[in-house]
């Protein structure tokens, strides 16, 4: 089913530009503040591409996507970026410190070109909805450039773990890119072109399908600049980064919700109204169905009531659907119980997404905001079971971390 392939990946060529200061974090994640930062530490530093900075005078003769190529093409001539002399697959590990924790974790995939696949298809599977801004932006700086810089994040099942097997064989070697980025995580690379392990991992994947952990807009813009090519050699290709969800090193993080700005809001009021569907505890354990409320310097839990018939209050939904946290606090807690319609979460018109439970805390006690909500991290089994069942989640329900560094891999069709 899955179809993967090596490639002649253009690469920052190591006795031009310090690596640690040409990669960034992927373009979606990248704050103004990140952006400027980046442009300091190199001149060659990819954010000019990815997420170049606009200006003023922009016009449709000099602007941000044609910026990006003028870049590109420059870097390639002068050697800053330079194309392998033979197709490869690249092992990647990202060694990190989880978040608010002490654990060390190793997390462990590979980068290859993966075959583009329409959902219909059944072999690439979405797990939430894409939003048409991100995607033309996309388009047009692939439009111009011709050329990708980042890896769609991609999950597949192999419990045997027959292809990590392979991965730490290569491991065994002296990286060949060895990084630390700006959060502690360490980055290893190492380049693959040993015809068998090619053979073997390809092998290994064609009868796997595919979920889409991260990138679903990067994703679907590539199915439309494939679709305006109209079969262009290679086109019909997209960088991906797999990793196997029975690998250890796998951490999805909480991303929880912080409220401003919420007309008329009073906790009194809020609770009130909660009750016909939860208990409100002191303490709790991480039990599904159970919603953090930090509100008036007290943090309190409400757990769902054992009567409560989510079919009813949520029809539209699966039963996988309805049990993840995330749709309980969205069409309970927020519109229910504070009548927040999804149009005004799409929005984001009262809600802020947080990834730390002290930052979503400190938010309300300074006063930013009127309440945090705090979330159980999504399983990888709910992801699974909702991705290939064909439904999808809420925005920002996963946080999949450590990120995947942009520019380690590029692939140009020119």
């Amino acid at each position: 089913m899955a179809k993967i392939y090596p490639f002649r990946s253009l690469r920052y060529a190591p006795d031009k530009v310090p690596i640690e200061k040409v990669v960034t974090q992927p373009y979606d994640k990248i704050s103004r503040e990140m952006q400027a930062r980046y442009y300091a530490a190199h001149p060659n530093n990819i954010v000019r591409i990815v997420f170049g900075k606009t200006d003023p005078s922009d016009s449709p003769e000099d602007n941000v996507y044609t910026r990006a190529a003028a870049c590109l093409k420059e870097w390639r001539s002068g050697g800053i970026l330079q194309q392998l002399p033979e197709a490869a697959l690249f092992v990647y590990f990202q060694g990190f410190q989880v978040p608010d924790q002490h654990e060390i974790r190793v997390r462990k995939g590979f980068v290859g070109l993966g075959q583009l696949e329409d959902y219909a298809n059944k072999v690439v599977f979405p797990h939430e909805r894409t939003l048409t801004g991100p995607k033309k932006d996309r388009l047009e700086l692939l439009r111009y450039t011709r050329t990708q810089f980042e890896q769609i994040f991609m999950l597949y099942e192999d419990p045997e773990q027959r292809i990590d097997h392979v991965l730490e064989e290569v491991a065994r070697r002296t990286p060949d890119i060895r990084l630390k980025d700006e959060y502690g995580v360490e980055h290893s690379m190492w380049i693959v072109t040993d015809h068998e392990r090619i053979r073997f991992i390809q092998g290994q994947m064609e009868n796997k399908k595919l979920i889409i952990a991260d990138g679903h807009h990067r994703y679907e813009t590539a199915l439309a600049y494939r679709d305006e090519m109209r079969g262009e050699k290679g086109s019909d290709r997209l960088p991906m980064a797999f990793f196997n969800m029975s690998s250890p090193g796998l951490t999805i993080l909480a991303t929880h919700r912080v409220l401003a700005n919420v007309p008329g809001f009073d906790p009194a009021v809020f609770f009130n109204r909660a009750g016909e569907f939860f208990y409100r505890a002191e303490s709790s354990k991480p039990e599904p169905g159970t919603v953090g409320v930090f509100v008036d310097d007290r943090l309190s839990y409400l757990q769902l009531r054992s009567p409560v018939d989510l079919r009813s209050l949520m029809p539209d939904l699966s039963e996988k659907q309805r049990t993840l946290d995330v749709f309980i606090l969205h069409r309970l807690l927020l519109e229910k119980c504070l009548g927040i319609r999804e149009e005004a979460v799409k929005q984001e018109s009262y809600i802020t997404y947080v990834r730390g439970r002290q930052e979503a805390i400190s938010a309300v006690r300074d006063r930013r905001a009127q309440v945090a909500f705090l979330l159980n991290p999504t399983r990888l089994d709910q992801l699974r079971d909702i991705a290939l069942e064909g439904s999808v989640m809420p925005q920002k329900s996963t946080d999949f971390y450590p990120k995947l560094l942009s520019g380690l891999t590029v692939y140009a069709l020119d």
